[in-house]
């Protein structure tokens, strides 16, 4: 399964047929920028969850009937079959002691295939474990088939894996009705063409009303097939495109329906200036415009209007290397209701921009900046000054921040998350600042090299730090990390 708000975080495992979990942002930015990772949640994922005794209660002498054994706890990478294959359910799988075995205690085994206390009992396990777990016996499937377990996940369907191939040759659509079953209402597709969608759209029960999200990555999909899909999908209103080359800026223009509140385009080579006036346009109810395109103007962001402005609330816009502060100007006059916005990678965006965005964006709760090397402390100071309700903060590789802008961000009543990745000019007296945030939840110092284990040392008085990284910083010892977990013990501090 995948995430479908634009967040980054690497998956915690890829079945060959697929499910990867879709985390909920835990913030309104999601992945900001190619050095905004997020490995304190890949390092969550890993932990094992913490699960009741229940099972390993009511199999005390009958392991060995449960396949695979070592069920039902299995490591995270672990590659685990999802959907139902043709002829699966068929597939007798047992639901009850085996009579040659001897005798079973029977409070045993009924409370292994009490509904009620199963549906309970499930909710602790990763949807890997659950995809396992639903091939125990016909009752556990059954408990686990229910849409509730498998909310805010996304199949992840190759296009290789989407037909099966007869002794003869003839190829097959596979059966999709394991993924009905549990009310997928978004999909992800990596590698289609027209055909397979269409082929998809008639072999999914929900595809018509149901499915909700779409996702398409590196496909081969035309403008047709583009308006095929989003007018035979008609539920569809998340919609993401990602390095697909095959549909132009004239295919937006006749498949973008007015129902659709959030789009992601990236690595699209025909993306540019008229895609954006397709998008302001056609699209008065979006909320969310994540866009990536090297060719993309000034030009573009003027074509936002009221529509837009009334609706929108995030904005991202990466690595649009022609944005300018003309193009900030335009964004800030059409769209002051943003509470949500990132320039990551608009390298010409200097200070002047950034007070653009201060003075006339005070909704703001999430502002990326990374990878803008112009910007200096006295847009560190804009943002202190103006944005008070701002709760996250990304200056990735912003290498002219110093320890005079952290001591304009220490003003902040508000922030919870900052990210400072490969700041080079941050020094341990610039830490001293900080020590007086008691909002901040998140810092991120990956790659800082002036710090030093005296100066990190002294982040032990944020005693309600939640998550810490120090990935790449040369400071961080293997003492001072045995020194954070003795005084940080609730906070995950990242190696």
């Amino acid at each position: 399964m995948s995430n479908t708000s634009n967040g980054d975080t690497k998956t915690q495992c890829l079945p060959c047929n697929g499910l990867v979990k879709i985390p909920a942002p835990t913030n309104g930015l999601g992945s900001a920028s190619i050095t905004k990772g997020t490995p304190a949640v890949k390092n969550r994922l890993y932990q094992p969850p913490s699960v009741p005794t229940i099972l390993s209660q009511a199999f005390p002498k009958h392991a060995e009937h449960i396949s695979p054994p070592t069920l039902p706890i299995l490591p995270p990478t672990h590659t685990i079959p999802l959907g139902l294959s043709p002829g699966e359910e068929n597939v007798p799988l047992p639901c009850g002691p085996p009579a040659d075995r001897g005798p079973s205690p029977d409070m045993n085994w009924h409370l292994a295939l009490d509904e009620k206390i199963l549906t309970r009992l499930f909710c602790y396990f990763s949807a890997c474990e659950k995809c396992v777990l639903a091939q125990v016996c016909k009752t556990w499937r059954r408990v686990l088939y229910q849409p509730r377990f498998w909310l805010n996940l996304t199949p992840v369907l190759h296009a290789k894996e989407l037909y099966n191939v007869s002794a003869c040759g003839e190829k097959e659509f596979v059966n999709l009705q394991g993924f009905a079953v549990r009310g997928f209402e978004s999909f992800c597709l990596v590698g289609v063409s027209d055909l397979d969608i269409c082929e998809f759209i008639d072999n999914y029960p929900l595809s018509k009303k149901g499915v909700k999200s779409v996702s398409l990555k590196r496909s081969t999909i035309t403008d047709a097939g583009l308006e095929v899909m989003l007018e035979q999908m008609q539920g569809v209103v998340r919609l993401e495109l990602s390095g697909c080359n095959d549909f132009t800026e004239a295919g937006l223009w006749s498949s973008l329906h007015g129902r659709i509140t959030s789009l992601s385009v990236s690595d699209c080579i025909n993306v540019a200036d008229d895609a954006v006036a397709a998008i302001s346009q056609l699209l008065p109810n979006l909320g969310e415009l994540n866009l990536q395109a090297y060719h993309v103007t000034d030009t573009a962001l003027a074509y936002f209007t009221a529509k837009q402005g009334r609706a929108t609330h995030t904005l991202r816009l990466h690595s649009c290397w022609e944005i300018t502060n003309h193009g900030v100007v335009n964004v800030v006059h059409s769209l002051p209701n943003l509470t949500v916005l990132s320039l990551s990678g608009c390298s010409k965006v200097t200070d002047d921009g950034v007070e653009l965005v201060a003075e006339n964006l005070r909704r703001l709760r999430g502002l990326d900046l990374s990878w803008c090397p112009r910007l200096t402390d006295t847009a560190l100071e804009y943002i202190a000054c103006d944005l008070h309700k701002l709760e996250e903060l990304v200056l990735d590789r912003c290498v002219r921040i110093t320890d005079t802008g952290l001591s304009y961000l220490s003003t902040m009543p508000c922030l919870r998350s900052l990210y400072l990745r490969w700041c080079c000019q941050v020094q341990d007296f610039g830490l001293k600042h900080l020590l007086v945030m008691k909002s901040l939840r998140l810092l991120s110092l990956a790659g800082c090299p002036l710090l030093t284990t005296t100066g990190l040392s002294g982040l032990v008085q944020l005693q309600d730090l939640e998550e810490l990284e120090l990935t790449n910083c040369p400071g961080a010892t293997p003492e001072l990390f045995k020194y954070f977990s003795q005084h940080l013990p609730r906070c995950v501090v990242i190696e």
